[in-house]
């Protein structure tokens, strides 16, 4: 056992917890655009459209779980600054038989519905055939992706946060290994690239639970708390299943504007799918880092030390800050470069388009980055409402105005990308309007 996240320099301590998780997850967008940039580089424009709509859809049903997983990890992390060790067993078991069901659910009803999916996201008639059979493959890895997440959010809840990232580490270079074998040596196009990110999710998903299960004999659930109780049913549910809703009205806004994407063409569904995936990359140590200091707000909450909590809100919201403009110059500055690494220079409007989408969206960087800060926070602190009232207002706003700017001639698909940091910005506002409102009762000042 490791990382107690209530003693020690806050800064220091947040960023050494957060570290492994940034890289962990930086290593799986890799991953995820090792399949981009080799479908793009080598099979062409309409299976890179394909593979970067997919990526969406499995953001969004990734998202249901790893919503589950995280709300439960911060109940994990508050029973453990308590050192209720009974009750996180318990909640260890119960979480983890209820997230099961639901994945089982959740892999039956898409794969079933594949077909209505592809309808819903109006998908090109070029590019459906490629997307059907990449998502035909990708559905079946979702077991693995609630494996994964579930045991790292649970490792993560009690301070380690390392051992995540090396099984993510060794699963990112197998898949792209696989990924030229599998399209460049089998010639398996699109599927091969599933099948390649599928082999690696169940390597890092069942690596990660033997080795949870095996190393850590405290965190194990003995025969006492192999039972399912109401009161522990009620508990995980409050954080769990506002954190999922959280994550899935998020990624399901995303969705929305995907098929509105879809709607303008090929063209614009390949910018937008390289687009993403540099968003993605650029933003997502910042994502992480709101994680990583929701658990250590949760281990200090639990442990009582409200003084604590307040200098690490202070601390946090600085770093965030400076390293989100730091990013924006430099997506703003690389964004032609970046976007050639995913399209052939020849490609000029879908190269234009892509561009323009990250200089939009990279100049508003800390939009996003206090937003995860906000998220975070909220969910350790037994709010995870909050959170899901400030995800309606980002992406309720981003949705509108996509859909009302894009029909304007004098917007088009740019109305599209201004919609999204201004839905930042309005939710930014919400969320310190009601953290200064809520603060005295939310964060008591004392000990710590």
């Amino acid at each position: 056992m490791r990382g107690d996240l209530t003693q020690g320099p806050i800064l220091k301590t947040l960023l050494l917890f957060a570290l492994p998780m940034i890289a962990g997850n930086l290593l799986q967008q890799c991953y995820n655009i090792a399949d981009t940039l080799i479908v793009g580089r080598f099979l062409g424009t309409a299976p890179l459209a394909a593979v970067g709509s997919s990526f969406t859809v499995m953001t969004f049903l990734t998202s249901v779980l790893l919503g589950l997983c995280m709300g439960s990890g911060a109940l994990f992390s508050i029973r453990f600054g308590q050192r209720d060790w009974d009750g996180l067993r318990e909640g260890i078991f119960t979480a983890f038989l209820l997230i099961a069901l639901i994945t089982l659910a959740l892999t039956a009803l898409v794969s079933a519905g594949l077909e209505e999916i592809l309808v819903f996201l109006q998908v090109p008639e070029e590019v459906q055939p490629f997307m059907g059979s990449y998502l035909a493959v990708i559905f079946t890895g979702l077991p693995a992706t609630f494996l994964y997440n579930y045991f790292a959010c649970l490792l993560r809840s009690v301070g380690n946060s390392v051992v995540p990232l090396l099984f993510l580490a060794g699963s990112s270079v197998v898949n792209i290994l696989l990924d030229l074998w599998f399209i460049l040596g089998l010639d398996r196009g699109v599927a091969g690239a599933a099948e390649a990110t599928v082999i690696s999710q169940y390597l890092s998903g069942l690596g990660l639970a033997a080795y949870g299960w095996g190393r850590f004999p405290q965190l194990r659930p003995q025969a006492r708390h192999r039972r399912i109780r109401r009161t522990v049913v009620g508990q995980i549910a409050s954080f769990s299943l506002l954190t999922c809703i959280q994550q899935s009205v998020m990624n399901f806004g995303i969705l929305l504007v995907q098929g509105l994407v879809n709607s303008f063409g090929a063209g614009v569904m390949a910018a937008f799918a390289a687009g993403v995936k540099i968003d993605a990359f650029a933003y997502m140590p910042v994502q992480d880092f709101g994680n990583a200091f929701s658990t250590f707000i949760a281990q200090n909450h639990g442990a009582g030390k409200g003084a604590r909590i307040r200098r690490g809100l202070r601390d946090a919201a600085c770093a965030a800050v400076l390293f989100s403009l730091a990013v924006s110059a430099a997506v703003w500055c690389l964004a032609r470069p970046l976007m050639g690494l995913f399209v052939e220079s020849e490609e000029t409007a879908v190269v234009n388009i892509g561009v323009e989408y990250l200089r939009i969206e990279g100049a508003f960087y800390c939009g996003i980055g206090v937003l995860f800060l906000l998220y975070g926070l909220f969910r350790a602190l037994g709010r995870p409402g909050i959170s899901v009232v400030l995800t309606v207002i980002s992406l309720g706003t981003r949705v509108v105005l996509a859909y009302v700017l894009s029909a304007l001639p004098a917007f088009g698909v740019t109305g599209i990308w201004w919609a999204v940091p201004i839905g930042w910005l309005l939710a930014d506002a919400a969320g310190l309007f009601l953290l200064r409102r809520l603060l005295p009762r939310l964060i008591p000042s004392g000990r710590g």
